[in-house]
């Protein structure tokens, strides 16, 4: 049995992160890989409804409150998705997963990124991607591809996402190993060219 493997894909909305996953799953696949394409929030499930709660909720959510929603969707989504896929020697390719939650809530809403990392660990309960992708971009940019409809946390402004993309890339410094940071400005053919070398490192 062929040993299974956890990549995350990481960015802003509009970097490019999605359709970089979805060829990787293709190239794998030809290959002759299992493959899982998944998400956070919102995998299959409970999953689907807490992210719409996070996404849609029309009134006042407190940052805490958003924090924990999303490690409440973490937690469910590696024990009942990630880690029986991963134990079966499938490849989990997932759409965010914690550095969004440091990026996001730690850096953009200002919440204490140690904490959120300790709440991390427990919602994981020891499983950390083998490796993470995460597809820079300049923040005009990414809000352009975005365009005008936004759900609640695209709608958060060009301040909060300077912070979430420096968040980013302190959590690269941090952990280089796993994290690889990809210039998502260029093209889709360049970009799934970097994805697959860096995919082919870890298999």
């Amino acid at each position: 049995m062929k040993r299974g493997l956890f990549i995350t894909f990481e960015g802003a909305d509009g970097c490019g992160k999605t359709t970089q996953l979805k060829l990787l799953a293709e190239y794998l696949i030809q290959k002759g890989y299992e493959v899982l394409i998944t998400r956070e929030p919102g995998a299959k499930g409970l999953g689907e409804k807490i992210r719409e709660i996070l996404l849609n909720y029309d009134g006042e959510v407190s940052d805490r409150c958003e924090s924990f929603l999303f490690l409440a969707d973490r937690a469910q989504h590696i024990d009942m998705v990630i880690n029986p896929a991963v134990s079966r020697g499938c490849i989990v390719l997932c759409d965010r997963h914690t550095d969004s939650s440091v990026a996001y809530q730690g850096y953009g809403r200002q919440l204490p990124v140690d904490r959120i990392k300790m709440l991390n660990e427990l919602a994981v309960n020891g499983r950390h991607p083998d490796l993470t992708l995460v597809f820079d971009i300049d923040v005009e940019t990414s809000m352009a591809r975005v365009g005008q409809q936004k759900d609640r946390m695209e709608s958060a402004g060009n301040e909060f996402f300077n912070r979430v993309r420096q968040g980013y890339l302190e959590i690269a410094k941090e952990e280089p190993e796993r994290v690889k940071v990809i210039d998502a400005s260029k093209s889709i053919e360049e970009i799934h060219l970097v994805v697959t070398k860096l995919a082919e490192d870890v298999l």
